[in-house]
């Protein structure tokens, strides 16, 4: 039996995806985990314990691991996990996004270097420690700090701790929230050297876009461009509605798809999938950022394809588990029906008691489902210092105005409870 080692944190929402597309497959997996490495298997499921702050010696143990029990491919779900995943690959020879790329892709300011460097079109950026004077950093007058301008952590995503500033009181204040949020114990767990900096870079017009894509063997295939409906224009960046296929025109479409080819053959990426964000002003894209990983969260629910003779449509993530394991996914299209998904926005900072009227929501036209993830008890945070999203809900239909207005429509009718919460001394 073919096996795929899955790298993922204990906190992620795609593992259960993932093994549910090889159980399909019929794959036995191996997981690779960041749970405690002081109990003996909690779970019974013989996972590995990993320390992903530490590629190096966490791709070590999965070399060791695989020398047993040889795995066929290795997948890397969310943001800390690809530079283990590309060590281990390398070693064992599996196909995979080179270590130096995944580590380029995991720091915001190497990225926009190698991107800048081979000509490619970023926003101007400087990256400065936090522990900086913002008052002083304003007097040096560097382009990148041209008001308005954007601040952000340099690993985090979902745009955690992302800023716009249109003032020099507002890029003070903005610095000191980034510098707070970099110092939390959540984040410095993790011990990486990036947090140490935060990015400040030139605020870009115009529309945003995600691009969902894979490589195969150093050749980019988009999967999806998706609008992003909601204006983003700060001063807090919360990303709501993603909608598929993209209703920008088709030139501006084949510029995006050229511009991400480019980025591609500038980062190094070779195999595995690549999630990407741009911005279409009137000179064209913008690349904001270029991961080395799939979609996250919940959201590849939005996404299926369909195999050549085959009836069935299968998952983002069936898709990636076949090129891992090096199948030719070259004919293999998104479906033709128009999709969407919001992240539904955090509703205030507070204790949730409950969600009313989910029901109700779900008899919505064009509503395939809604999922809420977040508990009762649970408190939500909203950006830019919050990490995760209340839950999700999914939309089809003939069109992306359909599939936009469903999803608005379900969303008018959920009602967070929530109690507020009592400061932490």
């Amino acid at each position: 039996m073919r096996r795929v080692m899955l790298l993922t944190t204990t906190t992620g929402y795609q593992t259960r995806a993932f093994v549910e597309a090889a159980g399909k497959l019929g794959l036995d997996v191996v997981f690779g985990t960041d749970r405690c490495h002081v109990l003996d298997d909690p779970w019974q499921d013989g996972a590995l314990a990993l320390k992903f702050q530490n590629p190096e010696e966490s791709a070590a143990k999965v070399v060791e691991h695989a020398r047993s029990r040889p795995v066929h491919a290795i997948v890397a779900l969310g943001d800390c996990t690809p530079p283990t995943a590309a060590r281990a690959a390398a070693v064992l020879e599996l196909p995979y996004h080179p270590p130096e790329t995944s580590d380029i892709c995991r720091n915001k300011h190497r990225s926009r270097l190698r991107l800048a460097e081979c000509g490619l079109r970023v926003p101007r950026f400087a990256r400065f420690p936090i522990e900086a004077d913002p008052s002083s950093i304003l007097k040096q007058h560097h382009p990148a700090i041209a008001l308005p301008c954007v601040l952000k952590p340099m690993a985090l995503s979902a745009s955690r701790g992302v800023i716009r500033a249109d003032t020099a009181q507002e890029f003070i204040s903005a610095f000191k929230r980034i510098r707070s949020l970099l110092r939390s114990p959540d984040i410095q767990v993790a011990r990486q050297e990036t947090s140490n900096y935060l990015q400040i870079e030139e605020y870009i017009e115009g529309p945003e876009i995600a691009v969902e894509g894979v490589v195969e063997r150093g050749r980019l295939k988009v999967l999806a461009i998706f609008d992003k409906p909601d204006p983003l224009v700060g001063p807090f960046f919360e990303e709501s509605i993603y909608v598929t296929p993209s209703r920008l025109a088709l030139g501006t479409q084949a510029a995006v798809v050229e511009t991400l080819r480019r980025a591609v053959e500038a980062l190094g990426l070779y195999h595995g999938p690549l999630h990407a964000e741009l911005r279409i002003s009137d000179e064209g894209p913008w690349i904001l950022e270029v991961a080395a990983r799939c979609i996250g969260g919940l959201c590849s629910r939005a996404l299926r394809f369909r195999v050549p003779y085959k009836d069935e449509a299968i998952s983002l993530e069936e898709l990636i588990l076949r090129l891992a394991l090096g199948e030719n996914i070259g004919e293999i299209q998104r479906e033709n029906a128009a999709s969407g998904v919001m992240m539904i926005p955090v509703p205030g900072a507070g204790i949730l008691q409950r969600v009313e009227g989910t029901d109700d929501a779900r008899r919505t036209p064009g509503i395939e489902e809604i999922i809420i993830t977040a508990r009762p008890g649970e408190r939500l945070v909203p950006l830019p210092e919050g990490s995760s999203y209340p839950g999700f809900i999914f939309a089809r239909g003939p069109t992306p105005e359909f599939v936009e207005q469903a999803l608005r429509h379900a969303h008018q009718k959920l009602r967070f409870d929530l109690s507020p919460s009592l400061p932490v001394l």
